[in-house]
């Protein structure tokens, strides 16, 4: 199993076609966190990724703990953030076992990898502490610009796994009525739902333009407000009472 994560970890560098998508997306969402968790109190995150968020929460919260099951991603973070503080845990998420309780998890970008979401919903309510909040962010598969290439003949169907999916691993699409759906199966309720990045055009069609670095900031500033029409979603959910 190992060796299966192992095979995705070139496309969690820095040549990855969509590094230019993915480099905007996972700096954007932690500093919403962050925002939206100004207590720097104990943080559980699944993944490392490409490492920009792990780097960043480890800057943020007074105890910061990320589970990875790869090797190569491990290896990969460690060498490109050798002063990260984090601890980091190489396991299967539906391994972990801790008796510590975090203030806040975030499963960033892991739903969409996982074969078993709710295994791993289910499994991570025990490590909140009472009060706990968790962050969900999966990619939305009927974002803007996946509507236009839809309605333009260029996609066949909005749920349809690409490309870039294909490269990172990616085992389905989410929307926001099917995220909401896996979340209240799984006995969780949504306290906030956002956008991340309204994207109106395609990767190289956006690299073509140069934009300002405040108007891909502006996308993003809009996109919370729009999670219908973002790239992403940004769900904050909690434990279901009773």
């Amino acid at each position: 199993m190992n060796n299966y994560l192992d095979n995705f970890v070139n496309a969690y560098g820095a040549e990855f076609n969509y590094a230019f998508d993915n480099n905007i997306m996972l700096n954007w969402y932690p500093k919403r966190i962050m925002q939206l968790c100004p207590s720097k109190g104990r943080l559980l995150e699944l993944g490392i990724g490409h490492g920009f968020t792990t780097n960043r929460f480890s800057q943020h919260f007074s105890r910061h703990v990320v589970i990875d099951g790869s090797t190569s991603v491990i290896e990969q973070f460690r060498n490109q953030f050798p002063d990260c503080k984090a601890d980091v845990v190489q396991s299967y998420f539906e391994d972990f076992h801790t008796d510590e309780r975090f203030d806040v998890i975030v499963m960033g970008f892991v739903l969409e990898h996982v074969t078993n979401p709710q295994l791993v919903l289910q499994h991570f309510k025990q490590f909140l502490a009472p009060k706990g909040r968790c962050f969900i962010a999966v990619p939305n598969g009927k974002s803007l610009h996946r509507r236009f290439g839809h309605a333009a003949g260029m996609l066949d169907d909005l749920m349809k796994l690409g490309e870039c999916d294909l490269e990172l691993g990616h085992l389905r699409q989410y929307s926001v009525e099917t995220l909401t759906n896996e979340i209240q199966l799984a006995d969780y309720h949504v306290v906030r739902q956002e956008g991340i990045f309204l994207k109106p055009l395609t990767t190289s069609q956006l690299q073509l333009l140069q934009l300002d670095e405040n108007i891909i900031k502006a996308m993003c500033t809009v996109g919370v407000d729009y999670p219908d029409l973002s790239c992403a979603l940004l769900f904050e959910v909690e434990v279901a009472p009773g």
